[in-house]
C-alpha cells in the first residue's frame, strides 16, 4: 500500500511517501480502506516531536473515513469513520491507503456525509463534546463563551452548544469565515480583547468558557465566568506557564477543567463518534468547511498548509 511515514522528528519535510506492506486483519481487528483523512494541528506537532509517547517509525493521522475490507463478516463493505489518540502515535495512523483498528472501534459514518466530510470531524468534535457535554455538563439555557470560535474545535463547540439550546458568544482574533457553521450559529461575535471582557462582565459573566485559544488567553478566560462558572482548557499554545489571581479564583469558586482528547484511543473514542452520528444525519450538526484537498503523494504540502494556519479543514483523499 502507499502511505506516508516519518522515521525522525522534524518539519513536514520529514514525511516520506513510500510503499509499505498492507496490514493484515488479526483476531479482534479490522482493515479499513481509507477514503479520506484530515490533517489536524496535532498531526503537525506530532511529527515535530511534541508528543513524548510517539513511537517511530510511524504513519501519522488521527481522523479517517473509509470502508471495511477485512474483518468480521457483518462489517464487510460498511462505511465507517473514526479518530483516536493512539493512531498516528503508538499505532499506525490514517495517512495511508489502509489502516488496522480494533473491531470495537468500528462505527458507521453518518449517511449524510461524504467520506471527505466525515474525515474532518473526529478530533474537533470529540474535543468539543468532551469539554462541553461530558466535563462541563453544559445545559440548555446556559451561556457559553468560546475562545477560538473561528477554529475547528471552537466551531464544533458552537454547534454542540447551539444544539443543546444554549446562547453562544464567540471570541477570537478574527471572525469565523462567512461560509462556516459558526458564522451562522453564533449569537454574538466579539474580538479577543478587553472590550470582550467588559461586554461579558456587563452581562454578569457566562456559565462556561471553552478556551481553545491557548495559554495566552488563560487569565482572560477566568475573568469571563460568573460565580461557580466552569472554564474548559484544551490547549497551551502560545504560553505553557500562566499567571492568575488566586484570590479572585477561589472567591469566585471557579471550576477549572482540562481536556485532552488524545488520552482516548480509537476504541475509546468510538462510543463518542457513535453519539455524533444522529446529530449530522438529523441536520443538527453541519460538516465543517473543507478548505484544501490533497492527494497522499502531496502530504507534505497538506501538512505545511495546516502549519501555516489555513482556515477550514485540510484533507487528504486517497
Amino acid at each position: 500500500m502507499n502511505a506516508i511515514q516519518f522515521q525522525t522528528f522534524g518539519n513536514p519535510d520529514m514525511l516520506n511517501y513510500l510503499a509499505l506492506a498492507r496490514p493484515a486483519a488479526e483476531a479482534g481487528s479490522a482493515i479499513i480502506q481509507v477514503k479520506s483523512a484530515s490533517v489536524n494541528p496535532s498531526d503537525v506537532v506530532n511529527i515535530s516531536g511534541h508528543f513524548e509517547h510517539t513511537l517511530l517509525p510511524r504513519i501519522p493521522g488521527r481522523d479517517f473515513s473509509g470502508v471495511v475490507v477485512d474483518g468480521p463478516a457483518a462489517w464487510l463493505g460498511a462505511e465507517v469513520w473514526g479518530t483516536g489518540g493512539d493512531i498516528g502515535f503508538t499505532r499506525d495512523g490514517s495517512h495511508a491507503e489502509f489502516i488496522r483498528i480494533p473491531v470495537e472501534a468500528l462505527v458507521r459514518k453518518p449517511a449524510s456525509l461524504s467520506h471527505e466530510q466525515a474525515s474532518a470531524i473526529g478530533v474537533n468534535f470529540i474535543a468539543a463534546w468532551l469539554g462541553t457535554v461530558e466535563y462541563a455538563q453544559l445545559r440548555a439555557g446556559e451561556t457559553i463563551a468560546v475562545l477560538g470560535a473561528s477554529g475547528g474545535v471552537g466551531g464544533a463547540v458552537t454547534q454542540i452548544a447551539k444544539a443543546l439550546g444554549c446562547t453562544v458568544i464567540g471570541i477570537d482574533r478574527v471572525a469565523p469565515a462567512d461560509n462556516s457553521p459558526a458564522a451562522r450559529l453564533l449569537d454574538e461575535y466579539l474580538p479577543l480583547d478587553e472590550s470582550a471582557q467588559r461586554r461579558i462582565q456587563a452581562l454578569g459573566g457566562v456559565d462556561v468558557v471553552y478556551n481553545a485559544a491557548g495559554g495566552t488567553a488563560f487569565e482572560f478566560a477566568l475573568g469571563l465566568v460568573k460565580r461557580r462558572g466552569r472554564v474548559v482548557v484544551i490547549s497551551a499554545s502560545g504560553k505553557r506557564r500562566v499567571d492568575f489571581d488566586l484570590i479572585d479564583f477561589y472567591h469566585n469558586e471557579t471550576q477549572l477543567i482540562g481536556v485532552d482528547s488524545a488520552k482516548l484511543g480509537v476504541a475509546e473514542s468510538a462510543p463518542l463518534m457513535a453519539k455524533l452520528v444522529n446529530g449530522f444525519d438529523s441536520g443538527r450538526y453541519e460538516a465543517p468547511v473543507i478548505a484544501q484537498r490533497y492527494t497522499l503523494q502531496e502530504a507534505r504540502q497538506a501538512y505545511a498548509a495546516v502549519a501555516a494556519g489555513t482556515r477550514g479543514r485540510v484533507v487528504i483523499n486517497m
